[in-house]
């Protein structure tokens, strides 16, 4: 499978809420993560995002992604994906339902080792997104 086609399952697999079970398929077992984004400060391992990429579809469970570009660095064996997340807020947590929708743009940028995912850094304006929910 190729860096694309890894990266694209390993994207799909964590923004439909799949969690570390399956993402886990597309990743070294000690892959990093990295976001300057306060919501994900104490994150810092790929298991740790999937499971709370997870755990944001409680809150939203209509939560979906758009992509909106895709790229592959084959020569730093990177792959980009720029989405925008899509949800309202009907379920609970962390606060009582706002009903509040979002349309938050992120990239992934994967970085590739041996067929594998082995650090991925999330760009993220987490607090416009936060704001657009009436979570801050």
């Amino acid at each position: 499978m190729s860096i694309h086609d890894t990266a694209m399952s390993f994207f799909d697999a964590c923004e439909s809420g799949k969690g570390w079970q399956v993402c886990s398929a597309y990743c070294h077992a000690d892959a990093g993560f990295s976001a300057q984004a306060d919501a994900l400060a104490d994150v810092t391992t790929l298991a740790a995002y999937c499971d709370w990429m997870s755990g944001l579809l409680v809150p939203m469970p209509d939560g979906h992604y758009e992509i909106k570009s895709q790229s592959v660095d084959e020569e730093r064996q990177v792959v980009t994906v720029f989405g925008v997340f899509h949800g309202t807020h009907s379920g609970e947590g962390p606060v009582p339902p706002t009903g509040k929708t979002v349309a938050s743009d992120y990239v992934y940028a994967m970085q590739f080792d041996g067929g594998k995912i082995k650090h991925m850094t999330k760009i993220w304006n987490d607090g416009y997104a936060l704001k657009q929910l009436g979570w801050a």
